[in-house]
């Protein structure tokens, strides 16, 4: 068999392995959207930074809405900074660089976080846009890391740099709203 008919016999059972995967245009039923309808890999370091990037977003980025304080009721925040929170601002404020193996690392071991509350504290009530009348409660929180810095160097001479008093302190806020008054939360069977 010659170069070129070998070439053509595979361009023909790699046509026709495309095609019949389902994720053609020929092989769909719905909206024809062409070449298009072919997935295109994407690497896992991009795929991992928009899922880090969403779980971000989803759990500290944005502040919840919850209902009224009742009378009498505790007004103290209970929700203290998670370990994982506490981890993620540590890597914003102090990234671990030296990402290069066997040649430069960094590495913190022995964690322990250390949690006070600082402040908490409730506004009075006022109409804020979009969501109505509510109270903003803030809480304060230091956090201070306790870790064990090591740095691993392989080249030219190869030799760890442990340094066992490393601390780092963060603060972090978890304000919130509360909403005011008599609310109607549009959930069934709930009579206020």
């Amino acid at each position: 068999m010659s170069r070129k008919s070998l070439f053509t016999v595979f361009a023909l059972t790699a046509m026709s392995l495309v095609t019949n995967t389902g994720c053609f245009w020929l092989a769909t039923a719905g909206p024809n959207i062409g070449p298009l309808a072919i997935p295109i890999p994407v690497s896992t370091y991009y795929q991992y930074g928009f899922e880090e990037k969403y779980w971000n977003k989803e759990r500290y980025e944005r502040a919840p809405i919850l209902g009224p304080i009742p009378p009498g009721g505790p007004t103290a925040a209970l929700d203290t900074p998670s370990d994982d929170e506490v981890m993620v601002a540590l890597e914003k404020a102090d990234p671990v660089e030296g990402g290069v193996p066997l040649l430069h690392e960094i590495t913190r071991n022995n964690v322990r976080i250390v949690k006070e509350k600082i402040s908490d504290y409730i506004d009075p009530p006022r109409v804020i846009p979009l969501i109505g009348p509510a109270q903003l409660h803030h809480c304060h929180y230091r956090c201070t890391v306790y870790y064990t810095k090591v740095t691993n160097v392989g080249w030219p001479i190869p030799h760890r740099l442990v340094d066992e008093d490393c601390r780092e302190c963060l603060y972090i806020d978890h304000d919130h709203f509360h909403m005011v008054g008599n609310v109607d939360t549009g959930a069934p069977g709930v009579e206020q």
